[in-house]
């Protein structure tokens, strides 16, 4: 059987960034954003080829998103979060339930779900947190999905804020192409970086990002330190200082 396709919910996405969908394959995980562009061609061979999970967090484990995804119109599976103090139609919450993997029916929804849980550490503490499924599943197999969606959005928190995505303000097509291979280009100067000094445990993309601006582009750095000293030569001459730049030969 194939794997399944999982389509997020987490977070705002860029404006290009219709469906993002993550295909496990040989252990790692293939992660492609299908443009409004391709929505009709690819979306509709996606969802024919791959059965679809759509994962949320708690602030999309409501009756009217749930209900949503397994309408006529989309049904598909879910596999959310809800808050602990969820209740059930036996008048039970949710942090009551002790059996992992349990079919429960809560209060609001007219169809069953499958209820599990994952521990997260918080500030030294562990913190319970539970995911619902309306497929059947094993509840190791519900909290194995659910992580599947924090990786995803790591991903899109990584691109946003470490290669400008969240800058994103391109209206056609061809300026979308244009603004992804620039992002793409820091992607590889930040790798690069980070594989010449010899893979560290630790990767920190805003650092090796800095590094490369300075290893392989110091022009660049040196025309951004010129035009910064240059908007601050008023406030400097207010207070009785000059700034005067020479070259020297080395």
């Amino acid at each position: 059987m194939s794997e399944p396709a999982i389509f997020s919910s987490a977070g705002s996405f860029p404006e290009f960034t219709k469906y993002f969908y993550s295909f496990p394959l040989l252990n790692r995980t293939l992660t492609f954003c299908v443009l409004s562009y391709y929505k009709l061609k690819c979306g509709r061979w996606v969802t024919k080829s791959f059965p679809i999970y759509v994962l949320g967090d708690t602030a999309f484990g409501t009756i009217k998103f749930i209900h949503k995804v397994r309408g006529n119109s989309f049904n598909h599976h879910a596999i959310v979060g809800i808050p602990k103090t969820r209740t059930l139609t036996d008048g039970r919450k949710v942090s009551e339930i002790k059996t992992r993997g349990q079919q429960v029916k809560l209060t609001g929804l007219d169809i069953p779900v499958f209820l599990s849980w994952v521990w997260l550490k918080r500030d030294g503490k562990r913190i319970q947190r539970f995911v619902i499924s309306t497929k059947p599943m094993k509840g190791t197999t519900i909290s194995r999905w659910r992580k599947r969606r924090w990786q995803i959005e790591g991903f899109f928190q990584t691109v946003k804020h470490r290669f400008s995505l969240h800058r994103f303000g391109q209206k056609t097509l061809l300026g979308v192409y244009r603004w992804l291979i620039l992002s793409l280009i820091s992607y590889l100067l930040a790798y690069w970086v980070y594989l010449y000094f010899d893979n560290p445990p630790d990767l920190d993309w805003c650092y090796y990002g800095q590094q490369a601006l300075i290893l392989l582009l110091p022009h660049i750095l040196l025309l951004s330190l010129l035009e910064k000293i240059e908007s601050l030569i008023p406030w400097l001459n207010q207070r009785g200082f000059d700034f005067c730049l020479m070259r020297c030969k080395i």
